[in-house]
């Protein structure tokens, strides 16, 4: 055990008809100290341990109906976030953001322009708050496979890289919001609208 924290072991999994699956895990919630941890480095990208910890997010991703999730979120101190959505109805001004794994990310924001914007969480959930992010940035990191992944982006999709990236720091977004009146229920901010967290 380092830091007093006990070493990950992988994620739990049980066998039906012959097969594995993944289970849908538990996303920690704000309070929780694990999220205000700093996740460390990705060393080995080959270990069995990391591809099942990535089908375990893109599950349960998938099953909350989010648009990203960082490894902390479920409890994996790893340097490790997914994201990514398609053209949707209830986000129409959202461009679409590529199905993306990115492993010990590096940012670079490419000017000072910032943009507030509405930001939702799977770990605040029925909370939504406007948050400041830069406009454009640049991402560096690798994918599954240790690939190199260099992107330079903006809008939407610099938006979620920022804010899956800060669970890795041990950011939640309500730390970021400058104006805590702009922070509050969907159902109060946005009534009869069915909003979707990040």
């Amino acid at each position: 055990m380092e830091g007093g924290r006990r070493p990950w072991r992988g994620p739990a999994s049980f066998c039906v008809a012959g097969r594995i699956v993944m289970a849908v895990k538990e996303v920690l919630k704000m309070g929780d100290k694990r999220l205000l941890l700093r996740a460390q480095e990705v060393v080995s990208f080959s270990a069995p341990e990391l591809h099942a910890l990535l089908q375990d997010m893109r599950d349960t991703m998938r099953a909350l109906d989010g648009v990203g999730l960082a490894a902390p979120q479920i409890g994996v101190s790893l340097r490790v976030v997914i994201f990514g959505v398609e053209r949707n109805p209830r986000y129409p001004d959202a461009e679409e953001v590529p199905q993306t794994v990115l492993i010990n990310p590096v940012i670079t924001p490419l000017s000072d322009a910032m943009e507030e914007d509405w930001e939702g969480c799977l770990s605040v959930p029925g909370l939504r708050g406007l948050v400041p992010r830069y406009a454009r940035l640049r991402y560096q990191g690798r994918d599954e496979h240790g690939a190199q992944i260099d992107r330079s982006v903006s809008g939407f999709h610099a938006r979620v890289v920022q804010h899956e990236c800060d669970h890795l720091d041990g950011i939640l977004y309500p730390m970021r919001i400058r104006d805590l009146r702009n922070f509050g229920f969907n159902d109060a901010l946005f009534p009869g609208q069915n909003v979707r967290e990040e």
